[in-house]
């Protein structure tokens, strides 16, 4: 089903035509909103159940105010998406600026060579060892202290002295495994590009109920859509770069829900990343981009649908459930009744009907909702 963009854009040219003839948008209103009162019942309410034509008192209003809720969002969205890739490009550049300040600040403190400093400190510290071992007494602990007689250190062997304060072997392997704690969701949900999805050594992932979009990383040379290749099929992806000859994969593997190829595409952002704009067949949300991968919690994620993704057919229904709902204040029959009064009206005044010439009576019947199939 197209949606309300798509549909609009397809009387565009009618629409700019209009436009441009009366020159500003009230008057372009005052004709849409004309023709809708010349043309059809729009204005036109029900006064009684037996009309056929026109809406009950207030409906047509917000239904106008509801279409332009809808394209206020899309608007807002839009804001909102522009705002983030104008701060994204801006932390880039900073980014940037800083790796190239940081380089040119190593290049100045560096006096000679890496390699040769490198040579130097290990010389240095083998000649530090072998006089240590030479110097390196004999050391035996009185009887009366109960000590352990300690042994000379071997010409070459490194010492490892363990202060009170720690420091030892198991101290510091603890602290060469230690690893950073995992990013939360909540961090996730801060960040555009992991918004209701997560971020991975290869790639990042976001999603809505209806679109998903990964942006995988590329390495800084690769500025050219031709050094990359891209394999998108319904329930798999192969993500590769060119440098020369040599052929790299970047991400490949199963999808864990199937997409729509048709409608879905891929970009590049030069020497950023590769953007997959991937839309669902159906309308669910993912735990995961690929299958083996580590999931996400989709409690967590926001799970609200924007209204651009709810069809014709769940926006009749909704409304129907706005109507029901204000009849049902006001005390008046609700849409399955009025629907069920209309069928019997037409029995209250037939020949033969004990009821003929009487008014109707709607009190008499009891109509459940589910008596009415819309």
């Amino acid at each position: 089903m197209a949606s309300p963009l798509e549909m609009t854009e397809m009387y565009d040219n009618a629409l700019l035509g209009i436009l441009q003839h009366v020159g500003n948008i009230q008057d372009f209103l005052q004709i849409y909103f004309g023709f809708l009162y010349r043309k059809t019942d729009f204005y036109r309410l029900l006064s009684s159940p037996n009309d056929k034509m026109g809406f009950p008192p207030g409906v047509a209003e917000k239904m106008v105010l509801k279409t332009f809720q809808l394209f206020e969002k899309l608007s807002d969205h839009d804001r909102e998406r522009r705002q983030s890739e104008q701060q994204q490009q801006q932390k880039k550049k900073k980014k940037k600026e800083e790796e190239e300040e940081e380089e040119e600040k190593e290049e100045e403190s560096r006096g000679v060579p890496a390699a040769v400093q490198e040579l130097e400190v290990v010389s240095e510290r083998h000649e530090e060892e072998e006089q240590s071992a030479e110097a390196a007494p004999l050391t035996e602990s009185s009887p009366s202290d109960g000590g352990d007689v300690a042994a000379p250190a071997a010409p070459g062997e490194a010492v490892d002295p363990q202060p009170d304060g720690g420091g030892g072997p198991t101290d510091q392997a603890a602290a060469a495994g230690s690893k950073p704690a995992e990013a939360s969701q909540d961090r996730f949900q801060c960040d555009p590009d992991s918004y209701n999805g997560a971020v991975r050594d290869a790639y990042s992932w976001s999603q809505d109920y209806t679109d998903v979009e990964v942006r995988v990383f590329v390495p800084k040379t690769v500025v050219k859509g031709r050094q990359v290749s891209v394999g998108l099929q319904p329930g798999s992806v192969r993500v590769c770069t060119r440098d020369g000859a040599e052929e790299k994969t970047l991400m490949e593997g199963e999808f864990t829900h199937k997409i729509n190829t048709e409608d879905s595409l891929w970009s590049l952002e030069p020497g950023s990343c590769v953007v997959l704009s991937l839309n669902k067949t159906s309308e669910v949300w993912w735990n995961a981009v690929l299958k083996g991968e580590k999931e996400i919690d989709i409690n967590q994620i926001n799970r609200e649908r924007s209204m651009a993704s709810v069809d014709e057919e769940e926006h009749a229904v909704l409304d129907r459930l706005t109507f029901d709902y204000h009849q049902k204040l006001a005390g008046k029959p609700q849409s399955h009744e009025m629907k069920v009064h209309d069928m019997l009206k037409k029995g209250w005044d037939a020949d033969g009907s004990p009821f003929k010439g009487q008014q109707f009576d709607p009190s008499m019947f009891d109509i459940p909702p589910s008596a009415v199939q819309f």
